[in-house]
């Protein structure tokens, strides 16, 4: 061990004339610690947040979206279909028909934006229909019955379970769709409606789906909105989802003029610069924590260096260095600062592993969107809070270990 050091830490563990220095060093060892711990906690929840609504958006949406821009639908869409599933980069390919409607059982109703779907095909481009909790979407892959007798068979829709909740609607109750693309009749616009079975509820755990979407034939959703084979867009899934957009630009190209693609990072852009900006906010507020320990080390150390004055004489008259000096009491520093950092990092990893294994910590799916708190700890966090911790207080070092080092033996040791 270097000469420096060794005292150094002799001075941390020998006994105190003045029993507040060591109290405000154990005061510093703890704020260190406690502001560590609370900056690797915070930005496990803001990466545990960004990385789970990532996770949910990108599993429940496409990666890509093909839509007309007249907005007057895709006619004769199947060739088309077949000739951008060979885009390169794209995975899968899967028709859609949306439209906002109204769905309602008995007194109770509330709007929804329902579309209609191939059933084998959405499975490839969204884990919506996967996330079915009460009953099943295999309904949906059933070919519609023909009428007979002069009546139509019920046909089957799959619902949020938040929606669900709001019409008090379970598995097997019949619901009433209503579109506002009625019929045009002597009497003025009729809306058309639409009775359908509920045979299964998704959980998602994202609210703004468990709450507004609807899933149900393709055909049955033409014949609700009387769009004979017609598809309002056509969602990708692509290799790379980081790469949706130059992806996109090809698909536009191959589909040809009249046509454009969105992605899901235009459609979430704000939602994550948000995040991001919430992430450098906290990380500067919580360094403050770390700022404040560092003034404690500062006053620690400058506290030290009054009570070993003598002991500093002492050293330097036997012909240790000024240079020596000032490296002992910056040790030090760092040595308080080094202990802080190390129990923060086990008390804030320790805390972010149990609270995303536990998930103990609810939150109001309304508000966030998602209905638990998320932590997500990453390595690079703990070399940044580290490198930020080591050097803030290194720094508070600074002062102290000048002041050792300018003193004077003969005067230090005159009265002794």
């Amino acid at each position: 061990m270097r000469f420096e050091l060794f005292i150094a830490a002799r001075y941390l563990r020998a006994k105190r004339r003045q029993a507040v220095v060591g109290v405000i060093t154990a005061i510093s060892v703890i704020g260190v610690a406690a502001g560590v711990a609370a900056l690797i906690i915070a930005l496990a929840i803001t990466n545990g947040m960004r990385r789970d609504l990532q996770e949910r958006l990108v599993g429940s949406t496409a990666h890509v979206v093909l839509m007309r821009v007249a907005a007057d639908g895709m006619r004769d869409w199947r060739p088309l279909l077949e000739r951008l599933r060979k885009v390169p980069h794209v995975t899968a390919a899967a028709p859609g028909l949306y439209g906002q409607v109204l769905i309602s059982r008995g007194a109770r109703s509330g709007g929804a934006l329902i579309k209609g779907i191939i059933p084998a095909d959405e499975k490839t481009v969204g884990d919506l229909l996967q996330a079915t909790k009460e009953g099943s979407a295999d309904a949906l892959a059933s070919q519609p019955v023909s009428e007979a007798a002069g009546q139509r068979a019920v046909p089957p829709i799959v619902i949020g379970g938040d929606l669900a909740e709001t019409l008090g609607a379970r598995v097997g109750d019949t619901v009433l769709v209503t579109s506002p693309q009625g019929e045009l009749t002597p009497l003025g616009l009729v809306p058309r409606y639409q009775r359908f079975t509920v045979v299964g509820i998704f959980k998602s755990g994202f609210y703004q789906y468990d709450s507004s979407y609807a899933f149900t034939r393709l055909a049955d959703a033409q014949r609700l909105f009387s769009e004979p084979d017609l598809i309002s867009v056509i969602s990708f899934k692509v290799d790379d989802l980081y790469r949706a957009d130059v992806v996109g630009q090809a698909i536009e190209a191959e589909a040809g003029k009249g046509f454009q693609t969105t992605n899901w990072m235009e459609q979430n852009r704000e939602l994550f610069r948000a995040l991001k900006l919430e992430q450098v906010v906290t990380f500067i507020v919580l360094a403050l924590i770390v700022c404040v320990a560092a003034l404690n080390i500062l006053i620690a150390l400058t506290m030290m260096v009054m009570e070993k004055t003598r002991d500093i004489a002492v050293l330097m008259s036997f012909g240790v260095r000024a240079e020596q000096v000032r490296r002992i009491f910056l040790l030090q520093g760092l040595l308080i600062s080094i202990i802080g950092t190390v129990l923060g990092l086990i008390v804030g990893y320790s805390l972010s592993w149990a609270g995303g294994h536990y998930r103990f910590i609810h939150l109001d799916a309304a508000v966030y969107s998602i209905d638990y708190l998320p932590f997500a700890p990453r390595v690079l966090d703990a070399v940044i809070v580290a490198a930020v911790s080591l050097g803030v207080s290194l720094v508070a070092t600074i002062y102290p270990s000048g002041s050792a080092a300018k003193v004077l033996p003969a005067e230090a040791l005159r009265y002794e």
